[in-house]
């Protein structure tokens, strides 16, 4: 049984940050994947994520964000993709609500460069929206999106180089903590021991965590292209991402939407969707078609803030979103067996910080402590309790 310094389950997106991390550390490192690189099954497709750091759900978030925009960008160095786009970002929302009135707080709290518009700034400096008259909006020039398909091969591809073992389809049968101390793997294909074990599971956290009995929600999310309708007033170069942000919207109480500047041409739709409105799942049951229903449905929602998205569905797609109670992450040991470290339970919300993600989970997994400020996620918190 071949034996390794840490063995990582799961090369998606956290998993494979994990490996190219401990890779440049000198650590032995075995990263094993069910799927092929930048696979459509999980949580890490779709062509764009956003990334921000006027961050709504928490200031706490920030730092964090920070130090993943550093890992950003090294890791587009390192690997030769082009991964980051920073085009700007708008969180448009009631004066109250929390997409504007938490950008703002966290914005002017860690000191993030930003801009407040009223409803007619934003129609005037974006024409493809129209907010309502009582909107308001910040503007963070610092905001954009990452590539996630590129994200995941970046990371497999650099932390091979680095020395890394990654084995895509291999699926991982069985894991447990061996009483020295250790972990044993098996897999489809072979058995494997390791001081550590880093597990990063995604939508199949129920399966390989089953003790733990986390209240984790499995969820179908959709996301949808759609051609707007182009004229002289507001052209095609007004989508495109040299001219707009990626969006988040939330007013008169309204079902949030997110979404992106036209990224892949003309042909290529203008991507969006509802944040958290899925629809319980597992990863062997959902169901990959998408229906006319939900499709007139975001459209529907859509046209309240472009009013000129009145063309055909370019295309749409369904993910798997693994939400926590308190939308927070799972991140830290397992409680009872130290040798392995957990990172879990993005919630929708977690791809933007991989690059650091990565550190924390390498960092628990060689030292057992980061420096990284984790407290909100920890696994042994009272609403990850057993139900």
């Amino acid at each position: 049984m071949e034996h390794y310094d840490v063995i990582v389950i799961g090369v998606g997106s956290m998993g494979g940050a994990a490996a190219n991390v401990l890779a440049e550390r000198g650590v032995k490192v075995l990263g094993l994947e069910t799927f092929w690189p930048g696979h459509d099954q999980g949580s890490a497709h779709g062509g764009t994520r956003i990334v921000r750091q006027a961050y709504f759900e928490s200031p706490d978030y920030v730092p964090l964000l920070r130090r993943a925009y550093e890992g950003w960008h090294k890791l587009e160095r390192e690997s030769g993709r082009e991964i980051v786009n920073l085009c700007g970002g708008i969180y448009i929302g009631d004066r109250d609500n929390l997409v504007f009135k938490g950008s703002m707080e966290a914005a002017q709290l860690h000191g993030i460069e930003h801009e407040v518009l009223d409803a007619a700034e934003v129609r005037r400096r974006f024409p493809t929206m129209n907010p309502t008259d009582d909107a308001f909006a910040l503007y963070e020039p610092n905001a954009g999106y990452v590539r996630p398909e590129e994200t995941t091969m970046a990371n497999a591809e650099v932390a091979a180089r680095k020395g890394a073992t990654i084995r895509f389809g291999e699926p991982v049968t069985h894991w447990s903590a061996t009483p020295g101390g250790g972990v044993e793997v098996v897999t489809s294909q072979g058995q494997y021991g390791a001081d550590k074990l880093i597990i990063t599971p995604g939508a199949w956290a129920p399966q390989l965590l089953p003790e733990l009995r986390f209240p984790l929600s499995i969820e179908r999310m959709v996301f949808y292209w759609f051609t707007p309708e182009f004229s002289d007033a507001v052209p095609y170069e007004l989508y495109e991402d040299k001219r707009h942000p990626i969006y988040i919207e939330e007013t008169h109480g309204n079902q949030q939407i997110y979404g992106f500047p036209m990224t892949d041409g003309r042909e290529g739709g203008f991507k969006l969707g509802f944040f958290r409105l899925g629809t319980p799942t597992t990863p062997q049951t959902i169901d990959r078609n998408v229906y006319d229903a939900e499709v007139e449905q975001m459209r529907r929602r859509a046209l309240e803030l472009f009013p000129y998205l009145t063309g055909g569905l370019v295309q749409a797609k369904t993910c798997l979103y693994s939400v926590t109670p308190d939308e927070h992450f799972i991140l830290g040991p397992y409680p009872d067996k130290p040798q392995v470290v957990l990172g879990c339970g993005f919630s929708g919300h977690g791809f933007k910080f991989v690059p650091v993600i990565g550190e924390v989970l390498a960092d628990l997994a060689t030292t057992g402590t980061t420096e990284h400020p984790i407290s909100l996620f920890d696994p042994k918190r009272s609403v990850l309790s057993a139900g």
